[in-house]
């Protein structure tokens, strides 16, 4: 186990270090920030100073080994656009990604696993034909498409929920969330089913295949042979054998709601580090797009090891120095 641990750090440690000089090449490569932060009126003195202040004067390696250094010890830089620390910048938004990507994660369980079981445990009835249509739209649709679409009837034809924004939040354990007020939860609302429609679709699909699967083996047969009622056959056997390969999928695709909740944020307004990238994005804002890239990977990462141990926990055959017995 501590084996394991040890290279999954060095892993992460060799991502990060991969990571950054490849982003920070390519932002230097893309322009120079000074362009889109000054106005076309600016004088020479006036860009001078800004170019100094930044450090963009110096070459591009010696910028990025300043970074380097000061990234290993938690400095991330300032954000050029706020002047203030980039990693204070990122943590500041995180609570609103995390809200809104955990509550899609939660609509894609709520929904999509029963939705599934019901598709696998009936494949040619009427209703399960309907579910995995759905699947396929909640597939083949943009997201950004579907998010105006939702945008403009809920919110401006019916006027049942806002359109934008977070809503009133409150604190819990010292962080802001918005689902425990209603104004927050309706807030919430849309933005979330936006980003949860393409998990619910997966998981509708890998439920309702891993239930076909596990219904054909033998030892589901030999239950119903002894008489087991079907409410313990699929409780005992077909369910925890389905949601053993579907827990990885799971702890991967939370992954992917939190980094690619871009799309979602900037459409919603809703006020996470997905929308503030964007904008720093923008303006080559180097020190914030740094950290939101780093921040992403070390949370990918310690999502995957502890979809790793659950996976173990849940299947005793797979141990985590890389074998199974």
């Amino acid at each position: 186990m501590s084996s394991y641990l040890f290279s999954r750090v060095i892993q992460t440690i060799v991502t990060l270090f991969v990571m950054s000089l490849l982003v920070f090449v390519g932002l230097y490569l893309v322009g120079n920030p000074v362009d889109v932060l000054l106005s076309s009126s600016a004088t020479p003195a006036e860009r001078l100073e800004v170019i100094q202040a930044f450090g963009l004067d110096r070459p591009v390696w010696e910028q990025y080994f300043v970074f380097l250094g000061k990234a290993l010890t938690g400095d991330l830089g300032n954000s050029f656009v706020f002047n203030q620390p980039a990693l204070d910048l990122i943590l500041q938004r995180m609570p609103a990604t995390l809200e809104l990507a955990f509550v899609a994660l939660v609509m894609a369980l709520v929904l999509g696993i029963p939705l599934g079981i019901y598709a696998g445990l009936k494949p040619h009835s009427l209703v399960s034909k309907s579910i995995m249509t759905f699947s396929i739209l909640g597939f083949s649709l943009p997201t950004f498409w579907i998010g105006l679409i939702m945008i403009m009837v809920f919110s401006v034809q019916l006027g049942w929920l806002p359109a934008s924004g977070r809503g009133q939040t409150v604190e819990l354990l010292g962080v802001p969330v918005s689902f425990l007020t209603w104004d927050g939860l309706s807030h919430l609302i849309l933005p979330a089913f936006n980003l949860a429609l393409f998990k619910i679709s997966l998981v509708i699909r890998l439920t309702r295949a891993g239930v076909m699967e596990v219904m054909q083996l033998d030892f589901v047969r030999f239950a119903r042979a002894k008489g087991m009622p079907e409410s313990r056959i699929l409780r005992v056997h077909v369910l925890k054998n389905t949601l053993i390969p579907l827990i990885t999928v799971i702890g991967l695709e939370l992954g992917s709601l939190i980094a690619f909740a871009v799309v979602t944020e900037t459409i919603f307004a809703w006020p996470g580090m997905g929308k503030l990238i964007i904008d720093s994005i923008a303006v080559l804002d180097r020190p914030v797009v740094l950290a939101y890239l780093m921040i992403t990977v070390i949370m990918f990462s310690v999502i995957n090891l502890v979809v790793d141990i659950l996976y173990s926990v849940v299947d005793p055959r797979v141990r985590l120095e890389g074998g199974s017995r």
